[in-house]
């Protein structure tokens, strides 16, 4: 599994408050947090006007890369601000996100076309987030073509099917399901991804939906998640489905995982 960090994010109160002081330690003791128990990328969001987020988006990274050579990954609704800080990066990362909305793919397919550069698409368009499965699948369509027109290899794709709070839906996690098991069945090689804590906003006790979500995410074909990598029976629930699913030959991943303490008791 694909872990993005999801812990470096202006939205959180005490990460806003870090920013606003320019706490550097702050900043580099979460990622080196989310470096040491098994994250992939670290997701970097200044949530702050977009006026603001170039220079606070490039002061961000420095404190992450002081501490970690893992890849970034740049977060911005704006594709303006993400076009000016991707390249600020040493080494190729994620970008958080495109979408089928305001032509923001035009923008931002082009600039990595010729580079190891990821990037994250949001199956919304200029209606907002589709309420049906289909309607999410012919904004993929789009996007798959837009990724085919500038060369960008479904493998450094990770498609987000817009996960939803759990207590708004009518059928569960149907919709995703049928979203995430169809775009697998497609294409092999693509990542999907998914913010996996949105499923239980409002609900009480969240970790349990969290865990459940991501054990039937998974099953649908689920490769990559948003998460807190520090959330270690998160992690563990992760590489036991990984070997439930065949896909941990002989459960060494999770045997490793176990020993070198990213899940089970604290050593």
């Amino acid at each position: 599994m694909i872990i993005i960090g999801e812990k470096i994010n202006g939205s959180i109160p005490a990460v806003a408050e870090a920013i606003a002081k320019r706490d550097a330690e702050f900043i580099r003791n979460r990622a080196k947090a989310q470096a040491d128990a098994g994250a992939t990328f670290i997701d970097c969001c200044a949530s702050v006007p977009e006026a603001e987020e170039v220079e606070t988006l490039k002061w961000m990274i420095d404190c992450i890369q002081e501490v970690t050579d893992l890849p970034i990954s740049v977060d911005s609704p704006s594709a303006d601000v993400l076009a000016q800080v991707f390249p600020y990066c040493k080494r190729p990362g994620l970008i958080n996100s495109v979408s089928g909305e305001g032509g923001k793919v035009d923008k931002i397919f082009p600039l990595i076309a010729g580079t190891k550069w990821e990037v994250i698409c949001l199956l919304s368009d200029d209606t907002g987030i589709p309420k049906c499965a289909e309607d999410r699948l012919k904004v993929f369509d789009y996007i798959l073509k837009k990724a085919e027109e500038y060369g960008i290899d479904h493998s450094r794709m990770h498609i987000d099917p817009l996960v939803e709070m759990l207590c708004t839906s009518e059928d569960g996690i149907a919709m995703n399901v049928e979203v995430i098991s169809t775009i697998r069945k497609r294409c092999p090689n693509i990542h999907i991804t998914a913010a996996v804590s949105n499923i239980s906003f409002n609900l009480p006790v969240r970790k349990m939906v969290n865990l459940g979500f991501t054990v039937l995410a998974m099953n649908a074909g689920l490769d990559s998640a948003i998460l807190d990598p520090t959330n270690r029976d998160m992690m563990g629930v992760i590489y036991a489905t990984e070997a439930l699913l065949g896909l941990d030959d002989y459960c060494m991943e999770y045997i490793s995982a176990y020993r070198e303490g990213i899940f089970g008791p604290k050593k």
